[in-house]
């Protein structure tokens, strides 16, 4: 993992790739669990059965539930000390080129895109990739914004 220390320090990487979480496993309890929260109970996501006989053979994660691990995962790629904040904006660009079926390992990536300074500290892009262990496509591209309140 790697940490910065402030706001320059996170401007000089811009451009890079800072690596990768672990792989974590996509389990049926963690769907269950998402669709209990979000009210979501799409057969596709919640019946093993009916989905083994649907278009993609098993249950899939929401994509919402992709998402969703993108704070866990990125937090073990990166943090930056040495600002007051870090707040959750937005995002710009978010994509699900692929399903994630039930008992798939996935990993996120991290590449720092842009900063742009404010009267408050700055604005940091960054585009996290999860990726599906073996698979071609990603499950989950995502352009994120956090203000860094320096």
């Amino acid at each position: 993992m790697r940490v910065f220390q402030g706001i320059d320090e996170v401007a000089a990487a811009v451009g890079t790739h800072l690596g990768y979480s672990d792989w974590v496993e996509v389990t049926q309890a963690r769907i269950d669990a998402f669709a209990g929260a979000t009210g979501d109970h799409q057969w596709i996501h919640v019946d093993p059965e009916r989905a083994a006989a649907g278009p993609y053979g098993s249950t899939i994660a929401h994509g919402y539930l992709t998402l969703s691990l993108l704070p866990a995962l990125g937090a073990t790629i990166f943090d930056i000390d040495g600002v007051r904040m870090k707040i959750n904006y937005g995002m710009n660009k978010v994509r699900f080129p692929a399903p994630v079926p039930v008992g798939s390992k996935i990993r996120c990536g991290a590449r720092l895109e842009s900063l742009e300074r404010t009267s408050k500290g700055a604005n940091l892009i960054t585009t996290y990739t999860i990726e599906i262990d073996g698979a071609q496509r990603p499950a989950l591209v995502a352009e994120t914004i956090r203000v860094l309140v320096g």
